[in-house]
């Protein structure tokens, strides 16, 4: 048994391909947008279609195996890394965006100066900045 046909067990969903599908979609492209999903999924499965891929995406955002992060101003995006409270830096150029791990301490790696009565399980932070590609490009030559 393969370890998405694990987690799908796990977490009481049915083993289907185009699951198994988008599962190995956002191994391979971590932070994809719905758009690149869909073109995935559909290289290996051309007759699914598009509604099933975002019912897919919804059920596994809501069994907790894949994340949905939409920093500002941008497209939604999917990641498979979940459950370990790590942050993101997107560049302002192109979008691509990298993880980050927690700086200091334990999830959540940031304490709210007052949480109003919350049980904070998660902190969520964005860094914006230029990535390296980028940033070579702007240089002047």
């Amino acid at each position: 048994m393969s370890n998405f046909e694990s987690q799908l067990r796990a977490v009481s969903l049915r083993v289907t391909r185009p699951r198994l599908a988008v599962l190995a979609a956002l191994r391979e492209h971590p932070h994809a947008d719905t758009e690149t999903v869909i073109a995935r999924v559909r290289s290996e499965l051309p007759t699914v279609s598009h509604q099933a891929i975002y019912d897919v995406l919804r059920a596994l955002t809501e069994a907790g195996l894949v994340r949905r992060i939409q920093p500002a101003g941008a497209l939604a995006r999917y990641e498979s890394r979940v459950g370990d409270n790590h942050h993101h830096v997107v560049c302002r150029s192109c979008g691509a965006i990298e993880d980050v791990d927690c700086a200091v301490g334990p999830a959540p790696c940031l304490t709210a100066s007052n949480d109003h009565g919350y049980v904070i399980d998660e902190a969520e932070v964005v860094f914006w900045g230029v990535c390296p590609e980028c940033a070579t490009e702007s240089v002047p030559k």
